[in-house]
């Protein structure tokens, strides 16, 4: 595809040669990249961009974007250039102090919100002034369900920790990680988020940095580092360049951190407790086995991600 320059720059144009550039260079979702850089640039959501398709871009947005896609084009992630990224409807804070939020952690939150199901949004009854009433008494709220305590194990941007609050009213979150750096990340993307009364950071190593004395988990979430020795120098540029090791490489078989969580994860939830891995898929039939040999653990299985890949284990305690 050619990425020759427009001749008019105007919002179509411009997203148009974007695309087009960063496909050349072959970065993943080039249509939704090019979106992101302009909208950034431009000052706008991306929804704002087919609005106003024949807008002229001014000089100074012209050399911005000429900047960015340059560094787009050299792999550097357009999420940490543009500072943020959308994760199951709602927006993070990434920099390089993070991995970045990805539609495959989007199958963890799938389950436990599957299992745990969130309160039925109000119905027009709810609004209704209570002196509008026969009795003069508003209708009362109907979720009585009792609250839940979650626990994020490698919080990263705390995308599982704070979407789980925000989609869960009803349920307190322990979320830790091992670098305080990514922990001043999770807090601020909180406090964007609200959420900073319900979600409690934690520094420290797996679950080691969970406090003791809370009681047994509802359920326990983690998208540790898994991606095996044997796999790193296939992993894109994009990621293995510019995002932190740490939070990537899992050792020879992707197991260094999964295998403890599988272990001893268990101890800390309460009977019919919910266990969610991210895992790389290479690795599922390994994980699986690990899980239904546990004694505590049940009903193991595999989850597909968005891309029909095994990508999360679940499990039960007994």
């Amino acid at each position: 595809m050619t990425t020759a320059p427009p001749t008019s720059w105007t919002t179509k144009s411009l997203l148009d040669w974007i695309a087009g550039a960063l496909e050349s260079r072959h970065v993943d979702s080039p249509r939704r990249m090019a979106e992101l850089l302009l909208a950034h640039v431009l000052g706008c959501n991306r929804l704002s961009l087919y609005m106003e398709t024949e807008r002229p871009a001014t000089e100074d947005e012209r050399a911005a974007l000429r900047d960015l896609v340059k560094r787009a084009m050299a792999h550097e992630p357009i999420q940490y250039l543009v500072g943020r990224e959308t994760f199951y409807g709602l927006e993070f804070a990434t920099d390089r102090r993070a991995l970045i939020p990805r539609p495959s952690s989007a199958t963890i939150l799938d389950e436990l919100l599957r299992v745990f199901p969130p309160p039925k949004r109000k119905s027009i009854l709810d609004e209704i002034d209570p002196s509008e009433t026969p009795d003069g008494e508003a209708p009362q709220p109907t979720d009585t369900a009792p609250p839940l305590l979650l626990a994020d194990i490698g919080t990263g941007t705390g995308c599982l920790a704070i979407t789980s609050a925000a989609r869960l009213p009803r349920a307190s979150v322990h979320a830790t990680d091992l670098s305080p750096d990514a922990l001043d990340l999770a807090r601020a993307n909180a406090e964007t988020h609200a959420v900073t009364d319900r979600v409690t950071f934690h520094q420290g190593d797996l679950l080691d940095a969970l406090p003791a004395e809370a009681r047994p988990f509802d359920a326990i979430l983690s998208n540790p580092p898994y991606i095996p020795d044997h796999e790193w120098d296939g992993v894109e540029p994009n990621v293995k360049d510019h995002e932190p090791h740490t939070a990537l490489r899992a050792g020879p078989d992707g197991l260094q951190f999964v295998a403890p969580l599988i272990d001893h994860a268990p101890d800390r939830l309460r009977p019919g407790g919910l266990l969610l891995i991210e895992i790389a898929a290479c690795t599922a039939e390994e994980c699986l086995a690990r899980a239904e040999r546990h004694p505590l653990l049940a009903d193991a299985r595999i989850l597909k991600d968005s891309d029909n890949l095994p990508r999360v284990l679940s499990a039960r305690r007994t």
